[in-house]
């Protein structure tokens, strides 16, 4: 992502933050603490998200580099659930950018007629991968060790 690309990353990812209970309390009798405090922690959690989705968008782009790298028969749903679940490991931002992005290749390869059973198998996978499952049971045999 370039520019406006980061940008607009940075803008969802502000208003996907979700507030928390884990906010440090404010000091009685002074108002401005909790002001500060409540600015403090959604800058933090904007920041948070942010870089989880910008890790968890190059860990998608290493997963499906190596898939492509690979040229490996019947290694697509395997390389599906790594990157997820390589995604999902950097918080809510990770997860957030592993199933919009997942959900927009679906869309893509659902326009150039991929049929829906095969759409829903990539998105078991990817389920899968994001929810921490065992992705080997996607990993075709004689795979090199790399991937």
């Amino acid at each position: 992502m370039k520019g406006g690309g980061i940008l607009i990353l940075l803008l969802v990812a502000s208003l996907a933050v979700i507030e928390t209970s884990s906010e440090p309390q404010p000091e009685p009798g002074n108002p401005w603490n909790s002001f500060r405090n409540s600015v403090r922690n959604t800058y933090r959690r904007t920041r948070d998200f942010a870089r989880g989705a910008a890790l968890g968008s190059r860990d998608m782009h290493r997963a499906y580099r190596d898939m492509k790298q690979a040229n490996w028969k019947n290694s697509d749903k395997y390389f599906h659930a790594r990157g997820n679940r390589d995604a999902a490991r950097h918080g809510a931002g990770g997860a957030w950018a592993a199933r919009t992005i997942s959900n927009a290749r679906e869309f893509t390869d659902r326009l150039r007629g991929q049929s829906s059973a095969d759409a829903a198998a990539d998105q078991r996978a990817n389920r899968l991968g994001r929810n921490g499952g065992n992705i080997n049971i996607y990993r075709p045999r004689g795979l090199p060790s790399r991937y």
